[in-house]
């Protein structure tokens, strides 16, 4: 693959920082002796998570964001290895990939300006090259039984994740999304706010829910949409937290209930938690434990098929919180999972 950059020993005994009568989660993952046919390694490979990382901001641009995503990746694997390693973290389940990397892309974009048309046209071409990537490493870990965890990047890659999920399975998957925001925009080019939409059209994503909708943050247009549409059902953040007439563990349920008769996949946007540095950071949103609590009771569910936690934008004076907050949601999950 010619976009993934894998993790190796070397990187890990730079980050580990070992103490005595003390065991790192780094120091019991497990590392791919090479990239060399992926799922044969995996296949064999006595894991149940395989993590790994995306380092791109082209989504988010293309759909006239803030950059900034392609720096979770790292600001997580720094923090996550350094965990303890004990009954509650369950490090000897999971394999670290690495990362997919965009540089190319990347690099790209510093020619681009978000105010020319034509090239917001040539951002949302390379998030289709972006796609095909995440589509075929998510299909490949999910093909050999295992359960991808996906680090970083824009929102657009749900997209992927859905497709790579569905090829896998060989049917459409259903999706709960953690967010402030739809991502059910038109289809336009791809970019950070359609990655749903797209899929629902061409036939991945069969059921969605989309929880803790702010409803500053959605056009009459998609309103009438997602109203009509069977296959989505929503909650807004503000008939949750601000007037009340939702309840937050009943709507979770009510979400789980609408996913889970079949595999589903678990979408995080950091958007939609108050206070953390996201390409649309708010002041006003969810608290880390509620979508600590909500990992846990999705992450919980045997049709769970990926964990994706994406749209975080570390600055360097954030980058420990970011890996922190991320680094929780991670072990959650395997916490939840483990637990059948």
């Amino acid at each position: 693959m010619e976009h993934l950059k894998p993790f190796t020993t070397s990187e890990l005994t730079s980050i580990l920082k070992k103490r005595p009568k003390e065991t790192k989660f780094g120091e019991h993952i497990m590392l791919l002796p090479d990239l060399d046919n992926i799922y044969e390694q995996l296949l064999k490979m006595d894991v149940t998570y395989v993590i790994f990382g995306i380092r791109e901001d082209v989504g988010v641009f293309a759909n006239y964001g803030s950059t900034g995503t392609s720096n979770a990746w790292d600001s997580v694997i720094k923090v996550l290895l350094n965990t303890q390693s004990n009954v509650f973290t369950h490090a000897n389940r999971v394999a670290i990939l690495g990362c997919l990397d965009f540089e190319k892309q990347q690099n790209k974009l510093d020619k681009l300006d978000q105010n020319k048309r034509k090239d917001i046209t040539k951002a949302r071409k390379l998030v289709s090259k972006i796609d095909a990537s995440v589509t075929f490493l998510v299909s490949q870990i999910i093909s050999a039984g295992k359960i991808p965890i996906i680090i970083g990047g824009g929102h657009n890659n749900a997209y992927g994740n859905i497709k790579g999920s569905t090829l896998a399975l060989k049917k459409p998957l259903n999706a709960v999304n953690f967010d402030a925001h739809h991502d059910f925009r038109s289809e336009e080019g791809r970019h950070s706010g359609n990655g749903f939409s797209y899929a629902l059209a061409e036939g991945f994503l069969k059921k969605y829910f989309i929880f803790g909708l702010h409803e500053n943050y959605i056009s009459d247009q998609v309103y009438n949409t997602i109203n009509k549409l069977k296959s989505v059902q929503y909650n807004t953040f503000e008939a949750i937290s601000v007037r009340k007439e939702l309840k937050f563990k009943s709507e979770m349920q009510h979400a789980l209930n609408h996913v889970s008769n079949s595999n589903f996949g678990l979408e995080i946007d950091c958007d939609a938690i108050a206070n953390i540095p996201s390409s649309a950071m708010t002041p006003s949103g969810f608290s880390v434990n509620q979508a600590r609590q909500f990992v846990h009771l999705f992450g919980s569910h045997e049709n769970v098929t990926y964990l994706h936690i994406c749209e975080a934008a570390p600055t360097a004076e954030t980058e420990t919180q970011v890996g922190k907050l991320i680094t929780y949601l991670i072990t959650d999950f395997i916490r939840a999972h483990g637990s059948h």
